[in-house]
């Protein structure tokens, strides 16, 4: 019978192309009509857009190696820009504040200087952590704004073990010299991101999806873990022998069968962010200027915008450019209507200068349910019960949303190889 995968994703992708590797029968069954999951795409007058943005950084061989075979890769400098209060700073804006006026420079090396000492066991969550690396003027400004905006709640409902090298914490020097001028070193995390040249990310798993039996318009509604059989929408029905799944862990404790309370329980007080994706293409080649950047201004709804042509110019007709805004908000938080996202987004866009009204020939928005995990208090505790949970009725969680861990691309991939590496000891 061998192993049925619930969900075609990079996890589900992975686990199937290394388990078809070892030899077994694989059957990978998705509730959409498509492959992909949040690294899928889709197109609009030729203009190709992916499901919220997406870059690899691997610098794992075996991975790396994977991903170029798949599709040869565009290799960007990971250079990006933050937008605050009309002015325009190079990423991280704590190493690069000389765009900003003097009073707000002083107030922020000031305030770094006397920022708060504490040690790291010490701090009990987000807030406290930003303010102890920054100072409390510049955590307020800048990473307490781009939280709401990108987590949808207060900074103090994090905690900090999600962060790791995901966010620069210079030295004073390193803030002097910023204040002066921009700085030609890149303080991100990695030097460089890496794109498809051709086909939308998606197109890194090119090589794994070959060969795989991947059934489409495959909504699970019930797992019977007791019977081993999955329940579908279109009302059929199939047995398994091993069940590997990357259905979000909120929404799989919903569909077994006779799940008991305290699990159920413990999926719906997980947290997620949700989102809109606001997709733009212009009649023009030259809208894009930047690859990515940040938006810190509450006003502005999208907290990200990235731009799909300058990630590579096969996701654009020739002559055109396009970017893609992402705006999201807490699982829990009351959602606005589409056309009143999409109609704000443009207008604050073209207030910021970015283009005008005329130049657009392509305006889209598409909603997803979920886009990241939100690392509140109670996550580890929530998540633990439900993953022990699952484990003991036999059915192997992967992804980012299965494993309900902030994880990036060559992570999610990871997570579907390590289901076969098990199935090797088996």
């Amino acid at each position: 019978m061998g192993t049925t995968i619930l969900g075609s994703g990079i996890a589900g992708i992975s686990a199937g192309h290394h388990l078809q590797k070892a030899g077994e029968k694989i059957i990978i069954y998705e509730k959409s009509n498509d492959w992909g999951g949040l690294c899928g795409n889709f197109t609009i007058n030729g203009f190709r857009f992916d499901k919220f943005v997406h870059f690899t950084f691997t610098e794992d061989p075996y991975i790396k190696e994977i991903f170029e075979k798949s599709s040869s890769l565009y290799e960007h400098p990971a250079i990006s820009s933050n937008y605050y209060n009309g002015y325009w700073l190079k990423h991280p804006a704590q190493n690069n504040l000389a765009p900003l006026p003097a009073e707000d420079k002083v107030k922020i090396i000031s305030d770094f200087v006397k920022r708060p000492q504490k040690e790291i066991s010490d701090i009990e969550n987000y807030e406290q952590w930003l303010r102890v690396q920054y100072g409390n003027y510049f955590a307020e400004k800048f990473p307490f704004k781009y939280t709401r905006k990108y987590w949808g709640i207060e900074p103090n409902k994090l905690e900090t073990k999600w962060i790791g090298n995901r966010m620069h914490s210079p030295t004073l020097e390193e803030v002097l010299k910023g204040s002066y001028k921009q700085q030609d070193e890149n303080f991100y995390y990695t030097k460089y991101m890496r794109y498809p040249k051709k086909g939308g990310f998606r197109s890194i798993l090119n090589d794994c999806r070959k060969n795989l039996d991947i059934r489409f318009n495959k909504e699970v509604i019930e797992i019977d873990t007791t019977n081993k059989i999955i329940t579908f929408k279109d009302k059929t029905k199939v047995e398994y022998k091993r069940l590997v799944s990357s259905i979000p862990l909120p929404e799989i404790v919903k569909i077994i069968k006779d799940c008991p309370q305290n699990v159920r329980e413990a999926g719906y007080y997980l947290r997620n962010t949700c989102g809109y994706m606001v997709s733009l293409g212009f009649r023009r080649p030259d809208i894009a200027k930047h690859l990515w950047f940040y938006v810190y201004d509450k006003d502005i709804l999208p907290s990200r915008v990235y731009s799909p042509s300058l990630k590579s110019p096969d996701n654009v007709p020739e002559g055109c450019s396009s970017l893609q805004a992402e705006i999201f908000f807490d699982c829990k938080a009351e959602i606005p209507p589409k056309e009143e996202v999409l109609t704000n987004t443009i207008q604050k866009l073209i207030n910021m200068g970015l283009f005008e009204e005329k130049d657009i020939i392509v305006k889209d928005i598409r909603f997803e349910k979920y886009a990241n995990v939100t690392f509140d208090k109670n996550i580890y505790i929530n998540r633990e019960i439900v993953l022990e949970y699952l484990k003991n009725i036999g059915i192997e969680s992967i992804g980012r949303f299965g494993k309900w861990e902030y994880m990036w691309t060559h992570q999610v991939f990871q997570s579907g190889m390590e289901v076969a590496k098990c199935s090797l000891y088996n």
